[in-house]
Order: structure tokens, then sequence, then C-alpha cells
């Protein structure tokens, strides 16, 4: 009877470490990051025209959810608080919703003054500063979608638009990638992100990227119309109404 006992013992120590090893090399279950809070942005003067106008080309407000999730977190940032001072005195107080909801906003600010919010704008600029050969496409430059972007922008700013899908699609095709406002409006996230975190540069400055945040130009005062609903949390009519007083 001792024969048999002796090689069950056996055979647990031989098995014994293969178990260990196989506990070993399991890899914890990690929770999914949590989704961030999102609040829904205000309208701008223009939106609201368009509303009342029945327009078929306005702010979608599920393109305020694709801007929230996509910001960076220095896009939250006490050095992001100072360069939006301006329009948003109290960010750095705001909670982390308020301020991707301001951020939402500014970008449905800055597609108004630059595209009318019409996302297959596409616009050829005859001034000698932006009349050059786009380098990726070989071609004229063009400023294109929401934020009025470029195809060199996908080098310079790692930006998510595809060329060689979009030379064979009509001019104003939603399917081309720089014409997508998913897509476009995370360039514009990337590029704004390089003027105020990068070059620690405020949101409205003479070298901005879009000539609508450069101040004493034509373009800069229809931006600064439209920021005119900015959200209540920013503490900016608040402001300005204790300054009348």
């Amino acid at each position: 009877m001792a024969r048999p006992v002796a090689l069950l013992l056996l055979t647990s120590v031989l098995t014994l470490p293969t178990a260990c090893h196989r506990a070993s090399t399991e890899q914890p279950r990690r929770d999914p990051a949590p989704r961030p809070a999102l609040k829904p942005a205000p309208p701008t003067p223009l939106s609201e025209k368009k509303d009342e106008l029945g327009s078929n080309t306005n702010w979608d407000p599920q393109w305020d959810a694709v801007i929230e999730r996509d910001l960076p977190p220095d896009m939250l940032s006490a050095q992001a608080a100072r360069a939006v001072r301006i329009y948003c005195p109290r960010f750095v107080q705001e909670s982390e919703a308020d301020k991707r909801a301001f951020w939402a906003y500014t970008f449905q600010a800055l597609a108004a003054a630059e595209a009318g919010l019409d996302p297959t704008s596409d616009v050829h600029h005859t001034q000698a500063a932006v009349n050059r050969i786009d380098p990726v496409t070989h071609r004229r430059t063009h400023q294109e979608g929401l934020l009025q972007l470029k195809y060199e922008d996908a080098e310079r700013y790692n930006c998510p638009f595809d060329w060689q899908h979009d030379r064979t699609l009509p001019a104003k095709s939603p399917d081309r990638t720089i014409l997508q406002p998913d897509k476009n409006l995370a360039c514009g996230i990337r590029i704004m992100q390089n003027q105020i975190i990068t070059k620690h540069e405020p949101l409205v400055v003479r070298d901005s990227y879009w000539a609508t945040l450069q101040p004493g130009t034509r373009g800069y005062r229809v931006f600064a119309k439209q920021m005119a609903n900015v959200p209540a949390a920013c503490g900016l009519h608040t402001r300005r109404a204790a300054r009348r007083r």
C-alpha cells in the first residue's frame, strides 16, 4: 500500500511548479480608464442664427463630445488657464467638465469664424503669405473643413489626414479625411496645444496659426463676436457686469 501513496506524492510535487508558473504568468485584470465627464457647450451666435433659419450646415452638438474626449491633459492645466484668461477668467477654478466644455465652445466659435460652421468648406486664398504649394499635395494650398486646415498639417502636427485616399474624391466630398469633423477637430486641438502649451503663447496672439485668433484683424473681430456665449462657469459675463457698475 505504500507504493501508490509514494507515487501520488511524487506526482503532486512534479505538477506543483507547473501550477505555480501558470499562476505567475497570468496578467492582473485592469479596469478601463474612466471616461471624462462631459458637458454640452452653449451654441455660438452663428449657430443660434442658423437654427432660426433652418440651415443644414450647422454645428452638431456631438462634435462637443469629440473635442472634449480628445483634449490632452495639459489643455486643462494652469498653463492653459493663463492662455485663455481673456475669455475664461475662472478656468483654473473650474471643474474638469467645465474646462472641457469651454474648449468645445472655443472650437465651435473658431469654426464659426473660419468656416461658417460648414464642415465641407474649401477655400483658396490668394494672399502671398498663404498662396503657395502644399508640400503634401504639390498643389496650391487650400484651407479646408471646420477649422480651415491644410494637408501639410499631417506632417507638421501629425494630423490624421490621408491625401492618397482623398486625392481621387470630389473637392467637397464628406468622405475626404480632411473634411471629416472628428479628424479636422482633432488636428485643430494639436495645433492649439502647440500654440499654448509648447510655445507658451496665449489663445489670442499675432503669430497664431489662425488669422481669426490674431488681434487687430477682421477675422479676429468675427471670432470675438462668436465668443459672446462662452459658458457661464468661465465668469466672463460676471466680470464684465461688475466693471459696468
